[in-house]
């Protein structure tokens, strides 16, 4: 059977779907009303930089019980879930240190990208609740019906018959149980959902639920909603936290904001220099290369920035920097190779036509093959220095003991911002320039071998 050709306009569909995503991905989409910024589309201007770029604070968390009641195995629970905290808030250029003798937890995080709105006091109260979740008989705290351990996933959801933003819980095996005997010892009653000592809501049991799903509504807003599902996800801490004030200080920064710009001015310059020298090297194949690679820059970006609905901004560090050129190389790379294959099969004769769908068949298993090798260290990266409670961590964690736990948050940001721009190769700089490729070749003014690489018109 003969393969479907490309259409002539799949090209301007393609390309418009990229310059337009690489545009809202760098300037965002917002509007102002007054002094109030409403926020449509994230753009490059909120992503969170690490403390490496922008700065950020320190705070020590004391326990708020004696002494002679906290133990090494507590510290290092309490140290585990403020890590798997500030993970779930996409904070992960973090230092958290943990003084056993002083009973003390140093933690250090950088600012969020909103310096106005920003309140850092508020947000290292966050991280020292204990985050106890419960569920109680009536509207009192005092008959504990089945514990927020048997928990195993909260996720903030929007419904509008739910009356906006929720959080759905889904119990374990044990929580299903317990919950699905305290609904049936209570149809016709009250249930509370607490939190810590404040009650989230009281809902009346109409029937057994025994489905180990639960939800909680509340009318929050969908940072509250998301907050609390990142609170339930990461746990109770073992002990309350309480902040030393004259303890917290701020981190400066080790390379600022005039040698940020000196850096994303100097990329921009590279970025063109590539392109130009691609364009030079393979004409037309170099032009669709570039603009494969601006999508690529622009999907890093968006994954980076929080564009995506439902996402946050991730905190980009110098070593997450170093990821995205890394991923940007490896984008030119693949197209570079697809290019010569193409040169390759103009050497033997082919036609247009021949030697794009040979030349991109018999490149796609080598970039393939490269690419898949750079998601797995990412993943590898990523699964070894991020928070301790996810698996990848858990099964490393032996050989990761041996480094020092100051790299984190850093080694974390180089494998998120590698991991995001291979996959953006593979969407846009394999599959995305293959059609593009396949699309403009089938339109008159371009159907010259020369423009392929080729040496004469066919």
């Amino acid at each position: 059977m003969k393969a479907k050709k490309t259409g002539k306009w799949v090209f301007f569909t393609v390309f418009a779907i990229i310059l337009a995503l690489t545009l809202t991905a760098f300037l965002g989409i917002d509007n102002y009303y007054g002094d109030i910024r409403n926020v449509y589309l994230k753009g490059a201007n909120d992503i969170r930089w690490g403390i490496d770029i922008r700065g950020g604070v320190e705070a020590v968390f004391t326990p708020d019980i004696k002494a002679d009641k906290i133990t090494a195995g507590d510290m290092s629970a309490a140290k585990s879930i403020i890590e798997t905290r500030l993970v779930g808030n996409n904070i992960t250029d973090y230092e958290v240190f943990v003084e056993n003798e002083k009973h003390q937890i140093i933690v250090r995080f950088p600012w969020s990208s909103d310096q106005t709105d920003y309140d850092p006091a508020a947000e290292v109260a966050k991280l020292g609740k204990t985050a106890v979740l419960s569920f109680c008989q009536g509207t009192a705290k005092s008959t504990v019906l089945v514990e927020g351990k048997y928990v195993e996933n909260a996720s903030a959801q929007y419904d509008a018959a739910q009356g906006g933003w929720y959080i759905a819980l889904k119990f374990d095996t044990t929580g299903t149980s317990k919950f699905a005997e305290a609904t049936r010892q209570n149809v016709g009653s009250t249930i509370s959902i607490w939190m810590d000592d404040v009650m989230l809501s009281a809902p009346t049991v109409n029937s057994v639920i025994a489905n180990g799903e639960a939800v909680i509504t509340g009318q929050f807003t969908a940072e509250e909603a998301n907050e609390l599902a990142n609170q339930i996800n990461a746990g109770s801490l073992p002990f309350g936290l309480t902040v030393d004030d004259s303890k917290m200080q701020i981190v400066s920064p080790t390379l600022g904001s005039d040698a940020l710009m000196v850096m994303i001015i100097a990329a921009a310059c590279a970025f063109v220099v590539i392109c130009l020298l691609m364009i030079i090297r393979y004409r037309l194949l170099g032009v669709v290369a570039s603009i494969a690679l601006l999508g690529q820059v622009g999907g890093m970006i968006a994954c980076i920035s929080g564009y995506f609905p439902g996402t946050e901004s991730f905190t980009l560090t110098i070593p997450g920097i170093a990821g995205i050129i890394l991923s940007i190389g490896v984008g030119v790379d693949a197209n570079v190779i697809a290019a010569e294959r193409i040169r390759e099969e103009f050497s033997k004769g082919k036609t247009i036509d021949g030697a794009i769908a040979s030349g991109y068949k018999n490149s796609l298993s080598a970039i393939i093959d490269g690419n898949m090798t750079i998601v797995i260290v990412s993943l590898v990266l990523m699964g070894s220095f991020g928070a301790e409670n996810n698996i990848l961590t858990t099964i490393l964690s032996p050989l990761m003991n041996l480094f020092g736990t100051t790299i984190t948050g850093s080694i974390y940001s180089f494998g998120y911002t590698l991991l995001v721009g291979t996959i953006f190769n593979l969407i846009v700089g394999v599959f995305a320039s293959r059609l593009m490729v396949k699309s403009i070749s089938r339109l008159k003014v371009f159907r010259k071998p020369a423009l392929y690489g080729g040496k004469k018109n066919v």
